[in-house]
């Protein structure tokens, strides 16, 4: 019979002031999750426009770093661009790649390492020339662009099979991409019900050409990260709007899934493996505010570990695993201020290190 899992006992730990370490838990028979220290936070890009939405990589010895910058804000304008950064060392980092789509909006930039290239997707919003009155899902529309060798850039590409589908996270497994891909039931026109918002898999075999693989939200479908194992086995972390998050599981060809709600919500979910353990990411809410955090999951259950400095507009993870026992997140938040004293939307790094048993 299983022991039962304690509950959380907080550590406080100060980082930039404000920063919660949470000790690790006991989850089942012999199994301790890793203790994590959360050092060196610091903000790396801010431009005074509205920053969000990261993702990290390592590409042939080097490390990226993406994101949104818009000078409207937080939501749909045509004005908003697609940052690239690469770092020799993740400490200095320059601007690489810079990329828009004519009368759209361009958000939730993430990498994919695919056919010996560097993808940078994104999914974008119609907007024409002025930010839109109302938004129109079926209009949603993936571009993307990459690069064999991290200098030279392609053009933004259409992503063909990808309108009326709003792109996110992606993965790549046995010579196939996948990507993330939330639309409306039927594409009917003029419907906003959430729980007609319906969530696809999509799959390539460029990272260009796309078709539904398989539906895994029939309904209420929102931002999805995956995980393949070796073995082809499937591990999702699905948003649920501002409902308790879900984890999926299948195999290719996708035709059966096994779902289970969390205990919270998460948003702009990160799903990553270091090592033999699985670490999850994004927004929650503490005492009714928004805040970053991370977690190890294990056993269907999020056992935290740290709330980053964080707060109003936040969270959308990224991670590099670096070394066995060192790892660096990415992710935006609005919790600092200007001179004037004025909320500011930055990009912030963190480094992840385990402690020693």
């Amino acid at each position: 019979m299983k022991k039962q899992i304690p509950s959380l006992i907080p550590l406080l730990a100060l980082f930039s002031g404000c920063l919660i370490n949470l000790p690790a838990l006991l989850a089942g028979e012999n199994s301790t999750l890793p203790e994590v220290e959360v050092t060196n936070v610091r903000r790396v890009f801010h431009n005074g426009e509205h920053n969000a939405f990261t993702d990290m990589i390592e590409f042939k010895g080097k490390y990226y770093l993406t994101f949104r910058t818009c000078p409207g804000g937080h939501m749909l304008f045509p004005s908003s661009r697609i940052l690239v950064m690469q770092s020799d060392d993740t400490i200095t980092w320059k601007q690489v790649e810079e990329f828009s789509v004519p009368k759209r909006d361009v958000r939730d930039p993430h990498f994919l390492i695919f056919k010996d290239k560097l993808f940078v997707y994104t999914g974008t919003w119609y907007c024409g020339d002025a930010p839109p009155k109302t938004r129109t899902l079926n209009q949603h529309l993936g571009y993307a662009v990459w690069t064999a060798d991290g200098t030279k850039w392609s053009k933004p590409i259409m992503l063909e099979g990808t309108y009326g589908h709003y792109i996110w996270r992606a993965a790549s497994y046995d010579g196939k991409a996948y990507l993330c891909g939330r639309r409306i039931k039927h594409f009917t026109e003029g419907d906003k019900d959430r729980e007609l918002i319906e969530t696809a898999i999509l799959e390539s075999d460029d990272g260009l050409v796309w078709k539904t693989a398989s539906l895994f939200n029939e309904k209420q479908g929102d931002e999805t990260a995956f995980l393949f194992e070796k073995n082809g086995d499937l591990l999702a972390i699905g948003r649920s709007g501002s409902k308790p998050a879900w984890v999926m599981r299948s195999r290719p060809p996708f035709e059966t899934w096994d779902r289970k709600q969390l205990d919270r919500y998460i948003g702009g979910p990160l799903l990553a493996k270091w090592g033999k353990h699985y670490l999850v990411g994004g927004r929650q809410l503490k005492n009714r505010k928004p805040v970053t955090s991370l977690y190890w999951f294990q056993n269907d259950q999020l056992h935290e570990f740290a709330t980053l400095p964080s707060g109003g507009d936040n969270s959308y993870p990224g991670i590099l695993i670096l070394e066995p026992d060192h790892a660096l997140i990415s992710y935006y938040s609005s919790h600092e201020k200007d001179e004037n004293g004025k909320p500011i939307t930055a990009i912030y790094l963190a480094d992840l290190k385990l402690k020693k048993k």
